[in-house]
């Protein structure tokens, strides 16, 4: 269970998407721990969706797929200031220092941003009952092993993706980096406009 868990949370955290564009851009513009500190955040979202999937804890899941527009409208809306933010900002040309505070903002912000896309809930869920990850009390050791399984997966392709964009850091310029921030930019703009055209489904 523990390894199907971490192949699962390597597939859920691959592939590109808001938070894979924000940890490059902050690697490239602050620096590795940075970069690092916004994965572990997406990673955290990503174990306590489930644990919600694969403990059953229903009030829980129903509460946010009950609120899904609610949420999902301050997730674009986020993501858009986010954007926006990035694309008008200046290059840092050196990695910032690394801070507390700003490690805390980096992980808060990427947590928070995972967690305003709760329909992932329903993927967990039925990645879970297909591998027999109940919610009942007989599966709770299962479910427990598949949840750090999750963590540990996504908490690993951000390790290794840091590191990757880390060492190009030193071969990118001013001008480089300038285009780092409107290309992520516009794209963090993108993802949080396409969340409010979703908004009409629901």
């Amino acid at each position: 269970m523990f390894l199907r868990g971490l192949l699962i949370g390597l597939s859920i955290a691959a592939p590109v998407g808001p938070i894979g564009v924000l940890c490059i851009r902050r690697t490239l513009a602050e620096g590795r721990w940075v970069g690092l500190a916004t994965g572990l955040g997406a990673a955290t979202a990503d174990a306590t969706y489930g644990a919600v999937a694969g403990f059953g804890i229903t009030i829980v899941s129903t509460l946010l797929l009950s609120h899904q527009t609610g949420i999902r409208l301050i997730g674009g809306l986020f993501l858009c200031y986010l954007g926006a933010r990035i694309f008008i900002s200046a290059p840092a040309e050196n990695a910032a220092p690394v801070e507390g505070h700003g490690l805390v903002r980096a992980y808060g912000s990427a947590l928070a941003l995972t967690l305003t896309n709760p329909t992932t809930i329903l993927s967990f869920a039925a990645i879970f009952a297909g591998l027999g990850a109940g919610a009942g009390s007989h599966a709770a050791g299962g479910a427990a092993l598949l949840v750090l399984g999750v963590f540990l997966g996504s908490a690993l392709w951000w390790i290794v993706l840091t590191h990757l964009v880390s060492s190009l850091r030193t071969r990118t310029t001013a001008s480089h980096l300038r285009w780092v921030n409107r290309v992520s930019g516009g794209i963090l703009v993108g993802f949080g406009l396409l969340a409010f055209t979703s908004l009409h489904s629901w």
